[in-house]
């Protein structure tokens, strides 16, 4: 009895040990996918061209898999002057923003997850690495950045189409030839058509032709013989 009783504890245990080990390995993998659970983005294009004395628009979104709580965000120019900062209390609600450069407007939404902003009047002075930085507190102020490097220009570069050109006017090319060769082939079988029709009725009224012609001969042939 005393062994029995002996081995069902030891089985309990084992039970309890596997379940915490389930667990364990559970917060594990959910610590792994979290990771990088809050993520600065300025897109999939880095590098954004501009014409002098133009405005553009800076795109940044923010994301959390397990959610924000006084998101703490600011764009900075080089690293060394702050453009703007502001926190977002809490997902849905909009955020609190102090903008610090006179050409700089914000744009962004926390419906949208968005903290973009614009900046106006842009000079050759405006170029360089322009940084989108946010900070969590729900997740031990994790932080991350994401980098949109801005190039001034006079104009902007026209880009060669000759290829482009080239290769639509021989696909437009081909379509127009095949549309051509439906339209004669349609034709030609209605030509076709039509000539075989001409020809049957020409055969059907040829055929009743010969048999009237050769009725009355024959009736003519039997009036013709005399009697005996």
């Amino acid at each position: 009895m005393e062994a029995r009783e002996i081995s069902w504890s030891f089985f309990h245990r084992c039970r309890s040990m596997g379940g915490m080990i389930n667990v364990s390995v559970l917060v594990t993998l959910l610590l792994g996918v979290c990771a990088q659970a809050l993520e600065m983005s300025v897109g999939k294009i880095h590098t954004l061209e501009v014409v002098n004395g133009s405005s553009a628009l800076m795109p940044c979104t923010y994301a959390s898999c397990i959610g924000i709580k006084n998101l703490y965000f600011n764009w900075t120019y080089n690293r060394t002057e702050t453009l703007c900062e502001g926190v977002v209390p809490m997902e849905g609600i909009e955020p609190h923003v102090s903008v610090w450069n006179e050409r700089v407007d914000f744009v962004g939404s926390s419906r949208t997850n968005n903290v973009s902003i614009i900046l106006r009047n842009i000079t050759f002075d405006d170029q360089g690495d322009y940084i989108c930085y946010g900070k969590n507190p729900k997740e031990k102020n994790r932080n991350h950045s994401a980098i949109l490097t801005l190039i001034v220009v006079d104009q902007l570069r026209e880009v060669d189409n000759t290829l482009t050109t080239i290769i639509t006017s021989v696909v437009g090319g081909v379509i127009g030839l095949l549309i051509l060769i439906m339209i004669l082939k349609s034709v030609i079988l209605l030509v076709l058509r039509k000539v075989a029709e001409k020809n049957k009725e020409c055969l059907v009224s040829s055929g009743n032709d010969n048999t009237e012609n050769g009725l009355s001969g024959s009736k003519a042939d039997n009036k013709a013989t005399p009697k005996a």
